[in-house]
């Protein structure tokens, strides 16, 4: 009895040293799949990108993914030897497709913020913007102070949201969970106006004339960049030092110029948009 009971004693404690030995081992295996020479070996990058926010990343009718991350998607790709496999993503879900490993990359019109420094890395930023507000022609919101008392549509998980939830000035948000059924709203007369990026209101605008961006800058500048899984370091290094070259050798101007350019108006500009 006592030498089954010691045998019985054993393979528990092994059982346990096993278990242990998984825990740790595990986190490691799930960082190194997103890592710079995992996404080598497999030879495919997996990058989040929105499917419904054009001009930075959008479907078109053919079915054919078009836009100014897109097209540095397919740079990242190429300077890396590897194909680009798309994820696409909402807004609120870009930092949970990184930490869940569904992605390597998030090249999704992602702005910089403490919070999200806090769960995530951000590589070298190559955009900058602000926070806008668009609203009808017919009844133009030009200063946050007529915002009180009304509706404000907001997409979950963005920097206009994270604005007006800690600045309201009396104003009620509607959250809404994509780009497609935020701008519907607005159409649709849900809400006084929206907030979001001006960048995209700006293209937004120029294709429904009936509305205006009354508000063009709300807060400080903020910053787009590419975003990394927290200690994937051999991804952020890399990503660092693609984000240089191709600042350094033209590639945002020309980027710019063929798919930013052509959805804005006269109020933007290169030099608003580009990092130098």
């Amino acid at each position: 009895m006592k030498k089954r009971t010691r045998l019985i004693a054993a393979f528990l404690a092994l059982v346990t040293l096993f278990g242990l030995f998984a825990s740790f081992a595990q986190p490691a295996q799930a960082a190194e799949t997103t890592s710079l020479s995992a996404i080598k070996k497999r030879g495919t990058i997996k990058i989040a990108v929105f499917g419904d926010l054009p001009p930075y990343g959008w479907v078109d009718k053919n079915g054919k993914r078009q836009g100014y991350d897109i097209a540095l998607a397919k740079q990242v790709g190429k300077d890396l030897g590897v194909k680009v496999k798309y994820v696409q993503v909402n807004a609120d879900s870009r930092v949970d497709a990184l930490n869940s490993n569904k992605v390597d990359l998030v090249l999704a019109n992602f702005t910089v913020t403490p919070e999200r420094k806090q769960v995530i890395s951000f590589a070298k930023a190559y955009m900058k913007v602000s926070i806008g507000v668009i609203s009808p022609k017919s009844k133009p919101i030009t200063k946050v102070s007529q915002l009180k008392g009304k509706d404000l549509i907001v997409n979950k998980g963005t920097t206009a949201e994270q604005y007006f939830t800690k600045n309201s000035k009396g104003a009620t948000l509607q959250k809404y969970d994509s780009k497609t059924q935020q701008f519907n709203a607005l159409k649709n007369g849900r809400a006084a106006a929206l907030a979001d990026d001006n960048s995209y209101l700006y293209a937004w605008v120029k294709n429904n004339p009936k509305y205006t961006v009354g508000i063009k800058h709300l807060g400080p500048n903020q910053y787009i960049a590419p975003g990394i899984k927290k200690g994937n370091t051999s991804l952020l290094k890399w990503t660092n030092k693609e984000i240089t070259k191709l600042n350094n050798n033209g590639f945002f101007d020309k980027n710019y110029n063929q798919n930013l350019k052509p959805y804005f108006g006269s109020d933007v500009t290169a030099k608003d948009i580009v990092i130098k």
